[in-house]
């Protein structure tokens, strides 16, 4: 019930790929002019989304895309700009005009990666404003002091502000491995036909659809160099999903500390306000769940059981043909779509307007153990352990036992032992 329909670039690639290809055997003379721009402006309606509702087949389909209707659509329509009855295959025929020279096997996969292609474009400014929320938001935190954590327990010192800096690096490395793994999508095996013989192909086809294909797109499209290769392997479609999985998981982190950081509000760590967006509870008045973090994290789910998909698929393939490529294509046309508006969501509704508590911060690392660290380089690893375990015991503050152990004068713990110098690297030795 999911049809082609749902999935507007990958309609508009397959208008852009039989385009290409009614020109290059229109330039090579195996189809008369009349037929040539007929079946070009036909392409051009199905480009332009005006024939969607007529893409009427699963996506997912038996016959490595066989089942595409496009030949169809665009024949008749064909027959229509024409002046002809629609039906009449002896004038514009889906297979010897439309399909000429190619198969679906070359056609099929070269306008599912065209399709991915065209849509990573939305995909890359959505990340790119989600890494920009993130660093506004370094900005805004860069004073706010907070207590690092490894392991749940207290590390030391930093600032928010260099916390938020962290997820929008980790969001621009993303950025850069999506851009790097889109381009492999351009690598097209268009005049393969079968199984990448180029059977029933002028030998110059290939080289003509590829040229067409680059005027009508403006995009740097390649042939691949071994066709046969080609038409068997779906090692750029499983990459990108691939890379797609990678980001969702680094995203599904960066959301499982915006939870964590807002737990509370009085029995949590209480560290940020996540903008309230539905009620929390059918029966605990006053709850407020994180509920925009928590339905990213599934949409990232989602994202790593779709590559798991494609995994498999992949995999699955057989000698000189992948039959699985639909399952392929919908899973990751899927990903694309379900991150990019995640990311909106996840800047918008929260990112956008989440908020600090300096105070509370603040309090909870001078009365942390934790900042003893910074005091390695001035009394060692040993009294430093000691006296954290001496003020874990007793409830005092590290400061106060430092004195009391004389590791440290007054002074010394008051000039030394400031939190806020322990967000960037210091070392000090004793005199």
């Amino acid at each position: 019930g999911v049809r082609l329909s749902s999935y507007r670039n990958f309609i508009k690639a397959f208008g852009m790929i039989k385009k290409a290809c009614i020109m290059a055997n229109g330039r090579l003379g195996l189809i008369k002019p009349e037929i040539v721009e007929a079946v070009k402006q036909a392409c051009d309606e199905v480009i332009e989304g005006k024939l969607d509702k007529e893409f009427v087949v699963d996506m997912i389909q038996g016959g490595a895309g066989t089942s595409m209707n496009a030949n169809e659509v665009i024949a008749n329509r064909a027959l229509e700009i024409m002046g002809k009855e629609k039906g009449d295959y002896t004038i514009v025929s889906p297979n010897d005009h439309i399909n000429k020279c190619q198969s679906t096997n070359d056609t099929y996969p070269s306008s599912g990666k065209l399709g991915m292609y065209l849509d990573h474009f939305e995909l890359v400014a959505e990340l790119e404003k989600l890494i920009d929320a993130f660093e506004a938001k370094a900005e805004e935190f860069k004073d706010v002091l907070k207590m690092g954590r490894t392991q749940l327990q207290d590390a030391v010192p930093m600032t928010l502000g260099q916390e938020f800096h962290g997820y929008a690096s980790t969001l621009r490395e993303s950025l850069a491995l999506i851009k790097a793994a889109a381009e492999p999508l351009k690598v097209q095996n268009l005049g393969g036909t079968a199984i990448g013989t180029g059977t029933a192909a002028h030998p110059d086809y290939s080289a003509a659809a590829v040229k067409a294909l680059r005027e009508i797109t403006g995009f740097d499209i390649k042939i691949a160099p071994d066709l046969i290769n080609a038409s068997s392997n779906t090692s750029g479609m499983l990459y990108f999903s691939g890379v797609l999985r990678r980001c969702a998981v680094k995203l599904s982190q960066i959301c499982n500390d915006l939870r964590l950081m807002a737990s509370g509000p009085r029995c949590g760590l209480h560290e940020i306000n996540l903008p309230p967006r539905a009620p929390g509870s059918s029966i605990m008045p006053g709850k407020v769940n994180p509920v925009i973090p928590e339905v990213v994290n599934q949409t990232c789910f989602q994202i790593i059981g779709g590559d798991l998909t494609c995994s498999l698929a992949s995999e699955a393939g057989q000698l000189e043909l992948n039959v699985m490529e639909p399952v392929i294509i919908y899973n990751v046309f899927n990903s694309i779509h379900m991150f990019t508006r995640a990311m909106r969501t996840l800047r918008e509704l929260c990112i956008a307007t989440v908020t600090a508590n300096p105070e509370h911060t603040a309090h909870m690392v001078h009365n942390s153990i934790g900042i003893v660290t910074g005091l390695l380089p001035y009394i060692g690893y040993k009294k430093c352990s000691t006296a954290a375990k001496i003020a874990n015991q007793t409830g005092k503050s590290i400061k106060d036992v430092l004195v009391e152990q004389g590791y440290c004068t007054k002074q010394e713990v008051d000039e030394l032992l400031v939190p806020e110098k322990m967000t960037k690297p210091n070392y000090m030795t004793k005199k």
